[in-house]
């Protein structure tokens, strides 16, 4: 039996991130099982149309109940919060 797997090439956060402790780090948990590149700059937007707020890495990946939790590093912010 095979599982629905889709291939990322940028972030798309829909303002459902988390900022953690460390102030450039945050986690984002998206539906379904998805594959992001690790280690590999990103840009990260608030929806698929949208020009791009920032670029990030992303430094870790989990898969769980059908879900994809990342958790991501900023590197170049592009606009002000």
């Amino acid at each position: 039996m095979g599982m629905p797997l889709e291939l990322n090439t940028m972030i798309v956060t829909k303002n459902k991130e988390i900022r953690l402790e460390s102030s450039n780090f945050y986690k984002l948990i998206k539906e379904g099982y998805r594959l992001y590149p690790i280690d590999i700059p990103l840009e990260i937007r608030k929806t698929k149309e949208t020009k791009p707020v920032a670029i990030a890495k992303i430094c870790e990946l989990k898969w769980k109940d059908g879900d994809t939790e990342i958790t991501y590093e900023l590197i170049d912010l592009n606009t002000v919060n």
